[in-house]
């Protein structure tokens, strides 16, 4: 996939990583200086730097990190960088990596539970269910494996006892799924509070799966869930 290229498509890139996370923010699915985001550009990727504030982030504070894994710029990548340019390496199907510390993903996280297919709506991540990968130590290589892993044919994750991965297209893609990986979170955990939820068989999920494939390859919005 590709953004473009150029001054003026590396700007947008980086407004875009810049909205994002003041968006994330602002909604109440992030807090303070936790979370991070990055976009593909060229052979490496732009991706928001460690321990700035959202409020304070200007362009220039995003870092550009190379193929080899190496950080251009004023400030330093953040420090779950590693994860950023692993998924972007091994998924050329998305070109945006979100990741948020959202309350009902990281409490459910906290729980090392993956959400179950116990709404149809779990489809939107790609499977019949969106999986908690187990912890590893925030920054490593090993906690970037997970993440790799835990995305397998996915576009959404939890980590455990830390919060939730979701990739798109765009950053503002990424977000917007985020926001139903924390809405699904939070529905789960009410549901777990009253007793086990009755799950959605296979088949009832893979004749949900096909219908969201119709919808992608018509290029139409996915359908919204009865809430």
């Amino acid at each position: 996939m590709s953004i473009g290229s150029g001054p003026a498509a590396e700007h947008k890139a980086r407004q875009s990583l810049v909205e994002v996370c003041l968006t994330a923010n602002a909604r109440g699915i992030n807090q303070g200086t936790s979370g991070n985001a990055s976009v593909r550009w060229g052979e490496g990727m732009l991706v928001t730097p460690s321990a700035v504030p959202y409020a304070e982030l200007t362009l220039d504070d995003i870092v550009y990190v190379d193929a080899d894994g190496t950080p251009t710029g004023r400030r330093i990548p953040s420090t779950e960088w590693h994860f950023h340019h692993d998924i972007l390496a091994t998924r050329d199907d998305v070109d945006a990596v979100l990741h948020l510390h959202s309350p009902a993903a990281t409490a459910l996280s906290t729980l090392r539970r993956s959400i179950p297919a116990f709404h149809y709506m779990i489809a939107i991540a790609g499977g019949h269910s969106i999986r908690c990968g187990p912890y590893a130590t925030f920054g490593t290589p090993a906690l970037s494996a997970i993440a790799v892993e835990a995305l397998r044919d996915r576009t959404a994750c939890l980590l455990s006892n830390h919060g939730q991965i979701t990739i798109a297209a765009t950053p503002a893609k990424a977000l917007t799924l985020a926001a139903e990986v924390e809405a699904l979170a939070d529905q789960y955990l009410r549901a777990l509070a009253v007793g086990p939820p009755v799950l959605l068989t296979s088949d009832e999920m893979a004749e949900v799966l096909v219908k969201f494939g119709d919808y992608r390859r018509a290029g139409q919005p996915l359908p919204e869930p009865d809430r």
